[in-house]
Protein backbone atom coordinates (compact mmCIF):
# COMPACT_ATOMS: atom_id res chain seq x y z
CA UNK A 1 0.00 0.00 0.00
CA UNK A 2 1.25 3.45 -0.89
CA UNK A 3 -0.17 6.49 0.92
CA UNK A 4 1.34 9.86 -0.05
CA UNK A 5 3.11 11.76 2.73
CA UNK A 6 1.57 15.23 2.70
CA UNK A 7 1.18 18.34 4.85
CA UNK A 8 -2.52 17.75 5.74
CA UNK A 9 -1.60 14.58 7.66
CA UNK A 10 -0.40 16.61 10.66
CA UNK A 11 -3.50 18.75 11.11
CA UNK A 12 -5.85 15.88 10.24
CA UNK A 13 -4.42 13.86 13.13
CA UNK A 14 -4.55 16.83 15.52
CA UNK A 15 -8.22 17.45 14.68
CA UNK A 16 -9.11 13.77 15.01
CA UNK A 17 -7.29 13.05 18.26
CA UNK A 18 -7.04 16.45 19.97
CA UNK A 19 -9.89 18.42 18.43
CA UNK A 20 -11.12 19.94 21.70
CA UNK A 21 -7.60 20.84 22.88
CA UNK A 22 -6.26 24.40 22.54
CA UNK A 23 -3.77 24.22 19.68
CA UNK A 24 -2.46 27.78 19.45
CA UNK A 25 -2.17 30.64 21.91
CA UNK A 26 -1.82 33.63 19.60
CA UNK A 27 0.41 36.62 20.30
CA UNK A 28 -1.71 39.08 22.34
CA UNK A 29 0.40 42.15 21.50
CA UNK A 30 0.01 42.74 17.76
CA UNK A 31 -1.29 45.60 15.61
CA UNK A 32 -4.44 43.73 14.55
CA UNK A 33 -6.70 41.58 16.72
CA UNK A 34 -5.20 38.14 17.22
CA UNK A 35 -7.05 34.85 16.96
CA UNK A 36 -7.01 34.13 20.69
CA UNK A 37 -6.66 30.47 21.62
CA UNK A 38 -8.31 28.31 18.95
CA UNK A 39 -8.70 24.58 19.44
CA UNK A 40 -7.35 22.13 16.91
CA UNK A 41 -10.87 21.66 15.52
CA UNK A 42 -11.14 25.42 15.05
CA UNK A 43 -7.69 25.59 13.45
CA UNK A 44 -8.67 22.86 10.99
CA UNK A 45 -11.86 24.78 10.17
CA UNK A 46 -9.85 27.96 9.54
CA UNK A 47 -7.47 26.05 7.25
CA UNK A 48 -10.42 24.69 5.22
CA UNK A 49 -11.96 28.16 4.99
CA UNK A 50 -8.65 29.64 3.85
CA UNK A 51 -8.38 27.03 1.10
CA UNK A 52 -11.99 27.72 0.12
CA UNK A 53 -11.22 31.44 -0.09
CA UNK A 54 -8.35 30.67 -2.46
CA UNK A 55 -10.83 28.64 -4.51
CA UNK A 56 -13.04 31.75 -4.70
CA UNK A 57 -10.06 33.79 -5.94
CA UNK A 58 -9.37 31.26 -8.69
CA UNK A 59 -6.00 30.17 -7.29
CA UNK A 60 -5.27 26.78 -8.79
CA UNK A 61 -3.22 23.81 -7.60
CA UNK A 62 0.50 24.60 -7.79
CA UNK A 63 0.05 28.38 -7.81
CA UNK A 64 1.97 30.45 -5.29
CA UNK A 65 0.64 32.34 -2.27
CA UNK A 66 3.15 34.64 -0.55
CA UNK A 67 2.98 35.79 3.06
CA UNK A 68 5.11 38.38 4.88
CA UNK A 69 4.35 38.15 8.57
CA UNK A 70 5.77 38.12 12.04
CA UNK A 71 4.92 34.99 13.99
CA UNK A 72 1.15 34.70 14.31
CA UNK A 73 -1.66 32.19 14.40
CA UNK A 74 -2.66 33.26 10.88
CA UNK A 75 0.81 32.48 9.54
CA UNK A 76 0.91 29.09 11.29
CA UNK A 77 -2.55 28.18 9.97
CA UNK A 78 -1.51 29.22 6.44
CA UNK A 79 0.97 26.35 6.24
CA UNK A 80 -2.09 24.10 6.20
CA UNK A 81 -4.66 26.37 4.54
CA UNK A 82 -2.39 26.99 1.55
CA UNK A 83 -0.14 23.93 1.16
CA UNK A 84 -2.75 21.52 2.51
CA UNK A 85 -4.86 21.88 -0.65
CA UNK A 86 -2.09 21.80 -3.23
CA UNK A 87 -1.05 25.43 -3.48
CA UNK A 88 2.49 26.59 -2.73
CA UNK A 89 3.16 28.82 0.28
CA UNK A 90 5.98 31.36 -0.04
CA UNK A 91 6.89 32.54 3.51
CA UNK A 92 8.95 35.76 3.24
CA UNK A 93 11.37 37.22 5.78
CA UNK A 94 9.61 40.22 7.32
CA UNK A 95 12.99 41.90 7.95
CA UNK A 96 13.67 42.35 4.24
CA UNK A 97 13.48 45.72 2.51
CA UNK A 98 10.45 46.39 0.27
CA UNK A 99 12.49 45.97 -2.93
CA UNK A 100 13.70 42.58 -1.71
CA UNK A 101 10.15 41.49 -0.90
CA UNK A 102 9.02 42.71 -4.31
CA UNK A 103 11.69 40.61 -6.00
CA UNK A 104 10.55 37.45 -4.20
CA UNK A 105 6.86 38.06 -4.96
CA UNK A 106 7.67 38.61 -8.63
CA UNK A 107 10.23 35.80 -8.91
CA UNK A 108 7.87 33.25 -7.35
CA UNK A 109 4.98 34.41 -9.51
CA UNK A 110 2.73 34.68 -6.46
CA UNK A 111 -0.87 35.64 -7.30
CA UNK A 112 -1.77 36.28 -3.64
CA UNK A 113 0.17 38.31 -1.07
CA UNK A 114 -0.72 38.43 2.62
CA UNK A 115 0.97 41.25 4.57
CA UNK A 116 1.39 41.75 8.31
CA UNK A 117 -0.43 44.93 9.43
CA UNK A 118 2.80 46.34 10.84
CA UNK A 119 4.26 46.19 7.32
CA UNK A 120 1.21 47.43 5.42
CA UNK A 121 2.62 50.93 4.88
CA UNK A 122 6.22 49.98 4.08
CA UNK A 123 5.07 47.31 1.61
CA UNK A 124 2.25 49.41 0.22
CA UNK A 125 3.94 49.92 -3.15
CA UNK A 126 4.25 46.20 -3.88
CA UNK A 127 1.73 45.05 -6.43
CA UNK A 128 0.11 41.62 -6.50
CA UNK A 129 -3.06 40.40 -8.17
CA UNK A 130 -4.68 39.73 -4.77
CA UNK A 131 -3.19 41.57 -1.79
CA UNK A 132 -4.57 41.47 1.74
CA UNK A 133 -3.52 42.81 5.13
CA UNK A 134 -3.65 40.12 7.79
CA UNK A 135 -6.20 40.85 10.47
CA UNK A 136 -9.30 41.17 8.31
CA UNK A 137 -10.44 37.56 8.35
CA UNK A 138 -13.07 38.23 5.71
CA UNK A 139 -10.15 38.55 3.27
CA UNK A 140 -8.33 35.48 4.53
CA UNK A 141 -11.21 33.03 5.02
CA UNK A 142 -14.39 32.04 3.20
CA UNK A 143 -17.68 32.09 5.07
CA UNK A 144 -18.14 29.82 8.07
CA UNK A 145 -18.83 26.25 7.04
CA UNK A 146 -17.24 26.65 3.59
CA UNK A 147 -15.42 23.62 2.26
CA UNK A 148 -12.60 23.72 -0.31
CA UNK A 149 -12.34 21.72 -3.49
CA UNK A 150 -10.62 18.40 -2.90
CA UNK A 151 -6.95 17.95 -3.79
CA UNK A 152 -5.46 14.64 -4.90
CA UNK A 153 -2.51 14.21 -2.48
CA UNK A 154 0.89 14.27 -4.20
CA UNK A 155 3.95 13.92 -1.97
CA UNK A 156 6.26 15.01 -4.81
CA UNK A 157 4.44 18.32 -5.28
CA UNK A 158 6.10 21.51 -4.09
CA UNK A 159 4.54 22.60 -0.78
CA UNK A 160 6.60 25.72 -0.04
CA UNK A 161 9.20 27.91 -1.71
CA UNK A 162 11.59 29.36 0.84
CA UNK A 163 13.99 32.05 -0.29
CA UNK A 164 17.52 31.98 1.02
CA UNK A 165 20.61 34.12 0.58
CA UNK A 166 23.42 32.31 -1.17
CA UNK A 167 26.35 32.91 -3.45
CA UNK A 168 24.47 35.43 -5.58
CA UNK A 169 23.16 38.87 -4.72
CA UNK A 170 19.61 37.73 -5.41
CA UNK A 171 17.97 35.14 -3.14
CA UNK A 172 17.08 31.73 -4.54
CA UNK A 173 13.74 30.02 -4.06
CA UNK A 174 14.14 26.58 -2.49
CA UNK A 175 11.40 24.15 -3.54
CA UNK A 176 10.42 22.00 -0.57
CA UNK A 177 8.06 19.12 -1.33
CA UNK A 178 5.36 17.57 0.83
CA UNK A 179 7.60 14.53 1.25
CA UNK A 180 10.51 16.76 2.36
CA UNK A 181 8.32 18.44 4.97
CA UNK A 182 6.81 15.17 6.23
CA UNK A 183 10.12 13.33 6.64
CA UNK A 184 11.83 16.35 8.22
CA UNK A 185 9.02 16.95 10.72
CA UNK A 186 8.73 13.33 11.81
CA UNK A 187 12.50 12.86 12.03
CA UNK A 188 12.98 16.08 13.96
CA UNK A 189 10.17 15.13 16.31
CA UNK A 190 11.77 11.75 16.93
CA UNK A 191 15.18 13.22 17.79
CA UNK A 192 13.66 15.96 19.98
CA UNK A 193 11.35 13.38 21.66
CA UNK A 194 8.25 15.55 21.32
CA UNK A 195 4.83 14.42 22.56
CA UNK A 196 1.33 15.67 23.28
CA UNK A 197 2.59 16.84 26.68
CA UNK A 198 4.87 19.43 25.09
CA UNK A 199 4.27 23.17 24.91
CA UNK A 200 6.21 24.79 22.08
CA UNK A 201 7.27 28.44 22.13
CA UNK A 202 7.80 29.97 18.68
CA UNK A 203 10.98 31.92 19.37
CA UNK A 204 12.11 30.96 15.86
CA UNK A 205 10.52 32.94 12.99
CA UNK A 206 8.07 30.64 11.21
CA UNK A 207 9.23 31.93 7.82
CA UNK A 208 12.72 30.55 8.53
CA UNK A 209 12.84 27.15 6.77
CA UNK A 210 9.17 26.70 7.76
CA UNK A 211 10.06 27.12 11.42
CA UNK A 212 12.48 24.19 10.92
CA UNK A 213 9.41 21.97 10.54
CA UNK A 214 8.11 22.40 14.09
CA UNK A 215 4.75 23.88 13.02
CA UNK A 216 4.04 20.48 11.43
CA UNK A 217 5.68 18.19 13.99
CA UNK A 218 4.11 19.84 17.04
CA UNK A 219 0.70 19.93 15.38
CA UNK A 220 0.92 16.24 14.50
CA UNK A 221 1.44 15.22 18.14
CA UNK A 222 -1.17 17.64 19.48
CA UNK A 223 1.28 19.86 21.35
CA UNK A 224 0.30 23.44 22.20
CA UNK A 225 1.85 26.28 20.16
CA UNK A 226 2.67 29.53 21.99
CA UNK A 227 3.16 32.34 19.49
CA UNK A 228 5.86 34.93 20.22
CA UNK A 229 5.89 37.88 17.85
CA UNK A 230 9.13 39.62 18.85
CA UNK A 231 12.20 38.41 20.71
CA UNK A 232 12.75 39.71 24.23
CA UNK A 233 14.70 37.70 26.82
CA UNK A 234 12.51 38.59 29.79
CA UNK A 235 9.33 37.96 27.81
CA UNK A 236 10.60 34.51 26.83
CA UNK A 237 11.11 33.70 30.51
CA UNK A 238 7.61 34.96 31.29
CA UNK A 239 6.06 32.80 28.56
CA UNK A 240 8.00 29.77 29.82
CA UNK A 241 6.63 30.43 33.31
CA UNK A 242 3.04 31.30 32.35
CA UNK A 243 2.45 28.62 29.71
CA UNK A 244 4.60 25.75 30.96
CA UNK A 245 6.80 25.84 27.85
CA UNK A 246 8.94 22.74 27.33
CA UNK A 247 10.55 23.25 23.89
CA UNK A 248 11.80 26.11 21.74
CA UNK A 249 14.04 26.50 18.70
CA UNK A 250 16.32 29.49 18.42
CA UNK A 251 19.42 31.15 17.03
CA UNK A 252 22.32 31.74 19.48
CA UNK A 253 21.32 35.41 19.86
CA UNK A 254 18.08 34.28 21.52
CA UNK A 255 19.98 32.27 24.12
CA UNK A 256 22.16 35.31 24.76
CA UNK A 257 19.05 37.46 25.31
CA UNK A 258 17.57 34.94 27.75
CA UNK A 259 20.83 34.59 29.68
CA UNK A 260 21.06 38.36 29.97
CA UNK A 261 17.46 38.63 31.20
CA UNK A 262 18.08 35.84 33.70
CA UNK A 263 20.65 38.02 35.48
CA UNK A 264 17.90 40.33 36.76
CA UNK A 265 15.06 37.79 36.95
CA UNK A 266 13.42 37.65 40.36
CA UNK A 267 12.92 34.16 41.74
CA UNK A 268 13.79 30.79 40.29
CA UNK A 269 14.44 30.59 36.55
CA UNK A 270 11.33 29.02 34.98
CA UNK A 271 11.58 25.79 33.05
CA UNK A 272 14.53 24.34 34.97
CA UNK A 273 14.93 20.61 34.21
CA UNK A 274 12.03 20.91 31.77
CA UNK A 275 12.90 23.08 28.76
CA UNK A 276 14.81 21.84 25.72
CA UNK A 277 16.29 24.67 23.66
CA UNK A 278 17.27 23.58 20.15
CA UNK A 279 19.81 25.78 18.38
CA UNK A 280 21.18 26.14 14.88
CA UNK A 281 22.48 28.82 12.56
CA UNK A 282 25.89 29.09 14.15
CA UNK A 283 26.92 27.12 17.23
CA UNK A 284 27.39 29.34 20.27
CA UNK A 285 30.65 29.37 22.24
CA UNK A 286 31.22 26.51 24.67
CA UNK A 287 30.78 28.99 27.53
CA UNK A 288 27.26 29.85 26.34
CA UNK A 289 26.25 26.18 26.13
CA UNK A 290 27.52 25.60 29.66
CA UNK A 291 25.64 28.67 30.93
CA UNK A 292 22.37 27.52 29.34
CA UNK A 293 22.61 24.18 31.14
CA UNK A 294 23.94 25.51 34.45
CA UNK A 295 22.32 28.93 34.90
CA UNK A 296 18.99 28.22 33.21
CA UNK A 297 18.87 24.49 33.88
CA UNK A 298 17.65 23.94 30.29
CA UNK A 299 18.76 21.11 28.04
CA UNK A 300 20.81 22.32 25.08
CA UNK A 301 20.42 20.54 21.72
CA UNK A 302 22.39 21.49 18.62
CA UNK A 303 21.26 20.80 15.07
CA UNK A 304 22.76 21.55 11.66
CA UNK A 305 21.01 21.97 8.35
CA UNK A 306 20.08 24.32 5.56
CA UNK A 307 16.91 25.65 4.00
CA UNK A 308 17.71 23.33 1.09
CA UNK A 309 17.48 20.33 3.44
CA UNK A 310 14.15 21.21 5.12
CA UNK A 311 16.45 21.76 7.25
CA UNK A 312 17.52 18.87 9.52
CA UNK A 313 20.76 17.04 8.67
CA UNK A 314 22.45 16.42 12.02
CA UNK A 315 21.53 16.36 15.71
CA UNK A 316 23.78 16.79 18.71
CA UNK A 317 22.07 15.92 21.98
CA UNK A 318 23.74 14.92 25.22
CA UNK A 319 24.00 11.14 25.46
CA UNK A 320 24.49 8.64 28.26
CA UNK A 321 28.21 8.32 27.53
CA UNK A 322 28.66 12.00 28.40
CA UNK A 323 26.86 11.95 31.75
CA UNK A 324 30.10 11.82 33.75
CA UNK A 325 31.83 14.61 31.82
CA UNK A 326 32.31 17.91 33.61
CA UNK A 327 30.02 20.70 32.31
CA UNK A 328 32.69 22.37 30.17
CA UNK A 329 33.69 19.13 28.43
CA UNK A 330 30.08 18.20 27.79
CA UNK A 331 29.42 21.70 26.44
CA UNK A 332 32.41 21.38 24.11
CA UNK A 333 31.04 18.08 22.79
CA UNK A 334 27.68 19.75 22.15
CA UNK A 335 29.12 22.55 19.99
CA UNK A 336 29.80 20.13 17.15
CA UNK A 337 27.19 20.05 14.40
CA UNK A 338 26.17 16.55 15.45
CA UNK A 339 25.55 13.05 14.17
CA UNK A 340 23.48 12.40 11.04
CA UNK A 341 19.74 12.43 11.65
CA UNK A 342 17.85 9.27 10.82
CA UNK A 343 17.87 8.74 7.06
CA UNK A 344 20.72 11.18 6.38
CA UNK A 345 23.98 10.14 4.74
CA UNK A 346 27.00 12.45 4.88
CA UNK A 347 30.36 12.44 3.19
CA UNK A 348 33.14 15.01 2.90
CA UNK A 349 34.60 15.82 -0.48
CA UNK A 350 38.38 16.03 -0.38
CA UNK A 351 39.90 19.48 -0.82
CA UNK A 352 43.43 20.79 -1.14
CA UNK A 353 42.45 24.10 0.45
CA UNK A 354 41.03 23.94 3.97
CA UNK A 355 38.19 21.66 5.01
CA UNK A 356 36.48 19.50 2.41
CA UNK A 357 32.91 20.27 1.41
CA UNK A 358 30.14 18.46 3.28
CA UNK A 359 27.78 16.52 1.00
CA UNK A 360 24.42 15.07 2.05
CA UNK A 361 21.83 12.57 0.79
CA UNK A 362 18.38 12.35 2.34
CA UNK A 363 14.64 12.49 1.72
CA UNK A 364 14.73 16.02 3.16
CA UNK A 365 16.86 17.45 0.32
CA UNK A 366 15.01 19.99 -1.82
CA UNK A 367 13.51 19.37 -5.23
CA UNK A 368 15.59 22.24 -6.64
CA UNK A 369 15.85 26.01 -6.93
CA UNK A 370 12.76 27.68 -8.35
CA UNK A 371 13.37 28.69 -11.97
CA UNK A 372 17.11 27.95 -11.79
CA UNK A 373 17.77 24.57 -13.39
CA UNK A 374 21.49 25.22 -13.81
CA UNK A 375 22.05 26.07 -10.15
CA UNK A 376 19.85 23.13 -9.12
CA UNK A 377 21.97 20.76 -11.18
CA UNK A 378 25.17 22.11 -9.64
CA UNK A 379 23.84 21.89 -6.07
CA UNK A 380 22.60 18.31 -6.60
CA UNK A 381 25.48 17.05 -8.73
CA UNK A 382 26.20 13.30 -8.63
CA UNK A 383 23.17 12.60 -6.45
CA UNK A 384 24.49 14.53 -3.44
CA UNK A 385 23.50 17.93 -2.10
CA UNK A 386 26.55 20.19 -1.93
CA UNK A 387 26.13 22.18 1.29
CA UNK A 388 28.83 24.77 0.63
CA UNK A 389 30.15 24.16 4.16
CA UNK A 390 33.57 22.77 4.87
CA UNK A 391 33.92 20.20 7.61
CA UNK A 392 35.03 16.82 8.82
CA UNK A 393 33.32 13.71 10.15
CA UNK A 394 35.00 12.09 13.14
CA UNK A 395 35.39 8.40 13.86
CA UNK A 396 32.26 8.60 16.02
CA UNK A 397 30.21 9.86 13.05
CA UNK A 398 29.87 13.39 14.41
CA UNK A 399 30.19 16.28 11.96
CA UNK A 400 32.16 19.42 12.73
CA UNK A 401 31.72 22.46 10.50
CA UNK A 402 35.02 24.29 10.06
CA UNK A 403 34.57 26.65 7.12
CA UNK A 404 32.10 27.95 4.55
CA UNK A 405 32.87 27.40 0.91
CA UNK A 406 29.90 29.57 -0.03
CA UNK A 407 30.06 33.30 0.53
CA UNK A 408 27.41 33.14 3.25
CA UNK A 409 27.57 34.65 6.72
CA UNK A 410 25.13 33.46 9.39
CA UNK A 411 24.50 36.25 11.87
CA UNK A 412 21.82 35.94 14.53
CA UNK A 413 20.39 32.98 12.62
CA UNK A 414 19.97 34.95 9.38
CA UNK A 415 21.85 34.04 6.19
CA UNK A 416 23.61 36.98 4.52
CA UNK A 417 25.24 36.83 1.10
CA UNK A 418 28.65 38.51 1.41
CA UNK A 419 28.52 39.15 -2.33
CA UNK A 420 25.32 41.17 -1.89
CA UNK A 421 26.98 43.33 0.78
CA UNK A 422 30.09 43.72 -1.38
CA UNK A 423 27.96 44.83 -4.33
CA UNK A 424 26.31 47.44 -2.13
CA UNK A 425 29.65 48.79 -0.88
CA UNK A 426 31.06 48.82 -4.41
CA UNK A 427 28.29 51.21 -5.37
CA UNK A 428 29.79 53.82 -3.02
CA UNK A 429 32.00 56.16 -5.09
CA UNK A 430 34.83 56.05 -2.54
CA UNK A 431 35.20 52.24 -2.55
CA UNK A 432 37.77 50.73 -4.92
CA UNK A 433 37.98 47.20 -3.47
CA UNK A 434 36.06 45.34 -0.79
CA UNK A 435 35.91 41.92 0.83
CA UNK A 436 33.14 41.07 3.26
CA UNK A 437 33.87 38.35 5.80
CA UNK A 438 32.46 36.79 8.95
CA UNK A 439 34.14 37.44 12.28
CA UNK A 440 33.21 35.82 15.62
CA UNK A 441 30.66 37.47 17.91
CA UNK A 442 29.60 36.42 21.39
CA UNK A 443 26.07 37.78 20.83
CA UNK A 444 25.35 36.95 17.18
CA UNK A 445 27.58 33.91 16.61
CA UNK A 446 29.08 35.66 13.60
CA UNK A 447 28.96 39.27 12.53
CA UNK A 448 29.81 41.09 9.30
CA UNK A 449 33.10 42.90 8.71
CA UNK A 450 34.01 44.78 5.54
CA UNK A 451 37.64 45.13 4.49
CA UNK A 452 37.77 48.20 2.24
CA UNK A 453 40.32 49.82 -0.06
CA UNK A 454 39.37 53.41 -0.89
CA UNK A 455 39.73 54.93 -4.36
CA UNK A 456 42.96 56.90 -4.84
CA UNK A 457 42.71 60.48 -3.62
CA UNK A 458 39.75 59.83 -1.32
CA UNK A 459 40.03 61.62 1.98
CA UNK A 460 39.39 59.36 4.95
CA UNK A 461 36.97 61.94 6.33
CA UNK A 462 34.82 61.54 3.20
CA UNK A 463 34.28 57.80 3.71
CA UNK A 464 34.33 56.87 7.38
CA UNK A 465 33.33 53.55 8.91
CA UNK A 466 30.01 55.09 9.99
CA UNK A 467 29.43 56.47 6.47
CA UNK A 468 29.84 53.08 4.81
CA UNK A 469 27.69 51.26 7.38
CA UNK A 470 24.94 53.88 6.92
CA UNK A 471 25.26 53.50 3.11
CA UNK A 472 24.49 49.79 3.45
CA UNK A 473 21.63 50.28 5.90
CA UNK A 474 19.95 52.63 3.44
CA UNK A 475 20.11 50.01 0.68
CA UNK A 476 19.88 46.63 2.42
CA UNK A 477 17.89 45.02 5.19
CA UNK A 478 19.43 46.24 8.44
CA UNK A 479 20.80 42.86 9.51
CA UNK A 480 22.84 42.67 6.27
CA UNK A 481 24.87 45.83 6.99
CA UNK A 482 28.45 45.44 8.29
CA UNK A 483 28.91 46.01 11.99
CA UNK A 484 32.51 47.10 11.39
CA UNK A 485 34.66 48.39 8.52
CA UNK A 486 38.44 48.11 8.35
CA UNK A 487 40.37 50.14 5.82
CA UNK A 488 43.29 48.54 3.99
CA UNK A 489 45.88 49.76 1.51
CA UNK A 490 45.38 46.57 -0.47
CA UNK A 491 43.69 43.18 -0.32
CA UNK A 492 45.97 40.20 -0.82
CA UNK A 493 45.10 38.14 -3.89
CA UNK A 494 46.37 35.04 -5.64
CA UNK A 495 48.40 35.25 -8.85
CA UNK A 496 45.13 34.99 -10.78
CA UNK A 497 43.60 37.89 -8.85
CA UNK A 498 41.35 35.80 -6.64
CA UNK A 499 40.63 36.77 -3.05
CA UNK A 500 41.23 33.94 -0.58
CA UNK A 501 38.71 34.74 2.10
CA UNK A 502 39.81 31.97 4.43
CA UNK A 503 43.15 33.80 4.69
CA UNK A 504 41.44 37.16 5.21
CA UNK A 505 39.32 35.64 7.99
CA UNK A 506 42.19 33.82 9.73
CA UNK A 507 43.52 36.71 11.89
CA UNK A 508 40.10 37.33 13.41
CA UNK A 509 39.51 33.70 14.35
CA UNK A 510 42.82 33.29 16.18
CA UNK A 511 43.62 29.77 17.28
CA UNK A 512 40.11 28.43 16.83
CA UNK A 513 39.99 25.20 14.91
CA UNK A 514 37.36 26.52 12.55
CA UNK A 515 36.35 29.75 10.83
CA UNK A 516 32.65 29.59 11.63
CA UNK A 517 30.97 30.23 14.96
Amino acid sequence: MFVPLTVPDFLDRAETVYGARIGIVDEPAQPAPGQGSPTYSEIADLARRQAARLDELGIETGERVAIVSHNSSRLLTSFFGVSGWGRVLVPINFRLRPDEVRYIVEDSGARVLYVDPELADSLGEIDCEHKFVLGSDADLYAAAGSLPRSWEPDESATATINYTSGTTARPKGVQITHRNIWVNAVTFGLHATISDRDVYLHTLPMFHANGWGMPFAMTGVGARHIVLRKIDGAEILRRVRDHGVTVMCAAPAVAAAVLEAAQTWEGEIPGRDRVRIIMAGAPPPTKTVARVEQELGWEFIQIYGLTETSPLLTVNRSRAEWDDLDPEDRAAALTRAGAPALGVRLQVEESEEGAGEVLARSNVVMEGYWGRPGESETALADGWFHTGDGGAVGDDGYLTIADRKKDVIITGGENVSSIEVEDCLFSHPAVAEVAVIAVPSEKWGETIKALVVLTPGTEASNATEADLIAWCKQRLAGYKAPTSVEFRDELARTATGKLQKFKLRAPYWGRRGRQVN
